[in-house]
């Protein structure tokens, strides 16, 4: 009489997943991303009309409620711009510590430069309602004041984009965190975006023409991808999101 042997059947084992803490802190920070971008899209016509004649705007009926609401949209931005940073700091400093405490530094500054640009349009707001005083000196002060605001937008939400994007790319490309390609298009676009910059403060382009959204092209949409896919997807599992 023969028996016959059964090889033990190899337990399943689960697959590898990312964290719930890395998931969650991938989620906030998508979100976060999205809000900039539902955020300072409608801020710009919101406050066109004090940008684009600022002496006929502070000398003339204005719009400040409209304005007053671009304002706050960009202190949205700003605020949502230090957020995606902290939210997931705790995941890639595990991948390097410096560059991950620095793009919390860079997003940081831009949120700084963002709110600089909107007390000064909020101080024109509180100047047309000014009536007693002259109205030359209005109408200096408020093209002074938006001048300031539109070197703010070249170096904050028009440079440090760049600066952003070098070091989270750099942290997400290494890591696999996320598809490699998304990275990518943020380590090919800050170059692109810091000539356009360049190319601005020397006066070989013009801020908002066709040319200077054709390089900035490629950081909106590395900005829009990775904020999507952290919100959908999370992060992929790896090293540095399983505990």
């Amino acid at each position: 009489m023969t028996t016959t042997t059964t090889a033990p059947v190899a337990p399943r084992t689960a697959p590898v997943r990312a964290s719930d803490s890395a998931l969650r802190h991938a989620r906030v920070a998508g979100l976060l991303y999205l809000i900039t971008f539902a955020a300072s899209i409608p801020a710009l016509p919101l406050i066109a009309p004090l940008l684009d004649d600022p002496a006929a705007y502070v000398l003339g009926p204005g719009h400040d409620t409209q304005v007053l609401a671009g304002c706050l949209l960009d202190v949205v931005n700003a605020l949502t711009a230090i957020g995606t940073a902290v939210a997931v700091f705790p995941v890639v400093r595990r991948v390097n510590q410096s560059l991950a405490l620095g793009f919390v530094i860079s997003r940081t500054m831009e949120a700084a430069v963002i709110m600089t640009g909107v007390v000064s349009l909020m101080a024109v707001v509180t100047l047309r309602q000014d009536l007693g005083s002259d109205a030359a000196g209005l109408a200096t002060t408020a093209q002074a004041l938006v001048d300031v605001r539109d070197w703010t937008f070249l170096f904050g939400p028009g440079l440090m984009p760049a600066l952003n994007a070098l070091l989270f790319g750099t942290l997400l490309h290494k890591s696999g965190l996320v598809p490699r390609w998304i990275p990518t298009l943020g380590l090919i676009g800050a170059p692109l975006l810091i000539t356009a910059a360049v190319l601005v403060v020397f006066g070989h382009l013009t801020l908002m023409t066709g040319p200077a959204l054709l390089l900035t092209l490629p950081i909106a949409v590395w900005e829009l991808s990775v904020g999507t896919y952290m919100l959908v997807k999370g992060f992929r599992p790896t090293p540095y999101s399983v505990d």
